[in-house]
């Protein structure tokens, strides 16, 4: 007798399936966990209101730290046999590249994480940050507010480090200062060695980070070894609370991150939000951040996609989308041009947690 098939590959019209692709392994697997819970919590509150064309949503786990091609591959089967109608999750943007061109033309794609800009594939939306309104803003900031002149960039070395590296040094030289180095490291990185070397001899006073999930935070104890926290500030666009606690309190000193998102900021939608999540999963459960809080808006918004069109169809999503709008825990949030317009704070670790300092 042949094994039973997989609960993801029986058809159900009376549901609507998601593709959740988040990653489980490798250096962002450390906030894998979250991204699950906050779309699980986003799933049920969907259902509790009646779900989507009266249908139940259900999600469907995808690893998106496996391999680009391999996550392409599994998505488009689902995809192919009818297991899912929409994707979202957070995953880098090596995987995005990979996936859209795809899937996105076929079902709704929602990409929840921050990214390098530029995705135009019809068919992909996007909730988080980009460079020209997170990045730039920061780096501007701390060059009125701190005096920060000489930039050192390390991050991994794939597509969005890359990119927002080139934006940076634009950047820099429009506040009036340089990116006096670079160095980029393989994904799940532990070597620092190379990389303090050359922050220590460039002279620089601020360091960008663009390293993903446990390699920052082994850059971050590496760095603080180091001693060059006494020297450099470092700002990174990709660090949330999670990264944060993994790194220790004598591995924060002087660091600052710009998101959309942080569990700190005091607004009655956040408030609520982790009362939520406490509630329904309990207080051992993993800290709320930018990421995790990303992947429920990204069933959010898939979910307010498809009522909105009242469909599927992945065309006429995309005809009704600049009218589109989702609440969540940062409020009310509208597209436009496929694009989430967002406010953007610049926050400082304190210890184990972030203090917002600025709406940028």
């Amino acid at each position: 007798m042949s094994a039973p098939a997989p609960p993801w590959l029986t058809v159900d019209r009376a549901v609507v399936s998601i593709a959740l692709v988040y990653p489980m392994r490798g250096p962002a697997g450390m906030f894998g966990p979250t991204c699950e819970l906050c779309a699980q919590l986003a799933v049920e509150e969907i259902n509790r209101c009646g779900g989507v064309l009266g249908r139940e949503v259900r999600l469907v786990p995808v690893d998106g730290g496996a391999p680009p091609a391999e996550v392409a591959a599994e998505v488009e089967a689902l995809v192919s046999v009818g297991a899912v109608q929409g994707v979202t999750g957070w995953h880098i943007s090596s995987v995005r590249q990979a996936l859209a061109p795809r899937v996105a033309h076929r079902v709704p794609y929602v990409y929840t994480a921050l990214y390098e800009g530029g995705e135009r594939t019809e068919g992909v939306f996007l909730t988080s940050e980009t460079p020209d309104a997170q990045l730039w803003p920061a780096m501007r900031l701390l060059a009125r507010e701190q005096g920060v002149r000489r930039w050192f960039v390390v991050g991994n070395d794939y597509v969005w480090p890359r990119r927002t590296a080139g934006a940076a040094q634009r950047y820099a030289l429009r506040g009036g200062g340089q990116v006096v180095g670079q160095h980029f490291l393989p994904l799940d990185a532990h070597d620092f060695g190379e990389v303090l070397r050359r922050i220590e001899h460039s002279d620089a006073d601020a360091v960008l980070m663009l390293l993903v999930g446990a390699d920052a935070v082994r850059f971050n104890r590496a760095f603080a070894r180091s001693g060059l926290d006494q020297r450099c500030l470092r700002l990174s666009t990709l660090m949330d609370e999670n990264m944060l606690l993994a790194s220790g309190a004598g591995a924060t000193r002087r660091l600052y991150s710009t998101a959309g998102f942080f569990a700190g900021l005091v607004t009655q939608e956040n408030l609520d939000f982790h009362g939520e999540f406490a509630s329904r999963f309990g207080v051992e459960a993993p800290p709320l951040g930018s990421l995790g809080e990303s992947c429920y808006e990204g069933v959010m918004l898939l979910a307010a996609l498809i009522g909105q069109a009242r469909t599927l169809d992945v065309r006429a999503i995309e005809t009704a989308a600049d009218s589109v709008a989702y609440h969540g825990p940062r409020g009310r949030l509208r597209l436009r041009g496929r694009h989430v317009r967002q406010r953007i704070y610049l926050a400082e670790a304190d210890g184990l947690d972030f203090t917002v300092l600025a709406q940028l």
